[in-house]
């Protein structure tokens, strides 16, 4: 069971899963996903999908071994959105995919994300960091949703003693984002690629650490197969400014696009970089694909999807 498997991360592992010979049912309800990016896989013995949302109860009949719960929208655009969405399904959806995998015995694993750390007063941000969360801004229906999924997961873990994981998600790119997703990246290239203006807020020094979205499913496969129910981050060392993004992308398209400054939005993160220790050293999974590669093999989506 995957849900949110028609997401950008959703559908790569879907195809990953497909490809170790495992049959999936994935139960999506397209807010932010898209039924294209399982083109691939439709026709396969081994996949179904239903258009679900999985904050309502979910009732699959037969066997299951596995839920991997990823479904929530994820863009800064889709908060103000789809608050009640998103608080929704991190919290009831949450708990009814575990309640799922306790009827059926499955193993779970939840897609949690490096938003629990908020705006982070600890650099690099170890696991064990409780972080710097404001849960009455635009950005505490999906900080706050998650940490609560946290929460639910752990519970679950004790008391009922389902097998859990848990992967705190850092920032992640590759084919497959929206083209209007709203975070730097989708749109540097989309707007590199139209010829206008690149969009960074505030200065520009704010941080993130961007892994390509291969990596960032062997992680996820990694932790299923042989992680414990405590918390893993999955993300890259090599930190970048947005401005310096930004211009790494114009330089990239061949882009004579100029770069615009606008006001830095509320609560966002001046740094992001995990401490991934503990998925070295337990998983033995770190960040293969570099930059500048992981960069072209975007470039080479968005420029069709655009």
């Amino acid at each position: 069971m995957v849900s949110g498997g028609a997401g950008f991360i959703g559908s790569h592992l879907c195809d990953a899963l497909v490809g170790r010979g495992w049959h999936i049912l994935v139960l999506d309800n397209l807010i932010s996903g898209s039924e294209r990016n399982l083109d691939r896989l439709r026709g396969s013995p081994g996949f179904e999908f239903s258009n679900h949302d999985v904050s309502n109860p979910v009732e699959v009949a037969g066997a299951v071994d596995a839920v991997f719960h990823l479904a929530s929208p994820a863009s800064p655009i889709d908060f103000p959105a789809y608050p009640i969405q998103i608080v929704k399904v991190g919290t009831l959806g949450t708990h009814n995919m575990l309640g799922l995998a306790r009827a059926k015995g499955a193993r779970f694993l939840l897609a949690s994300t490096s938003e629990v750390y908020g705006d982070p007063l600890v650099h690099p941000q170890p696991e064990s960091y409780w972080g710097n969360v404001n849960p009455l801004g635009p950005r505490g229906c999906y900080d706050e949703a998650k940490r609560a999924a946290e929460a639910f997961t752990m519970a679950y873990y004790r008391k009922h003693e389902i097998d859990t994981r848990i992967v705190r998600i850092f920032n992640t790119y590759g084919p497959r984002m929206r083209a209007d997703d709203g975070r730097a990246l989708p749109n540097f290239m989309t707007q590199a690629l139209s010829g206008k203006p690149l969009t960074v807020y505030g200065d520009g020094s704010q941080t993130r650490s961007l892994t390509y979205v291969d990596d960032l499913v062997d992680g996820l496969l990694r932790t299923f197969d042989r992680g414990d129910h405590m918390p893993f981050n999955l993300g890259s060392q090599d930190e970048i400014t947005m401005l310096d993004l930004a211009r790494k992308v114009i330089q990239l398209t061949g882009s004579r696009s100029p770069i615009e400054h606008r006001p830095l939005p509320e609560d966002d993160p001046h740094r992001r970089r995990p401490d991934t220790t503990r998925a070295r050293e337990l998983l033995g999974w770190e960040v293969e694909t570099s930059l500048d590669v992981g960069l072209a093999r975007t470039l080479e989506y968005f420029r069709v999807a655009v």
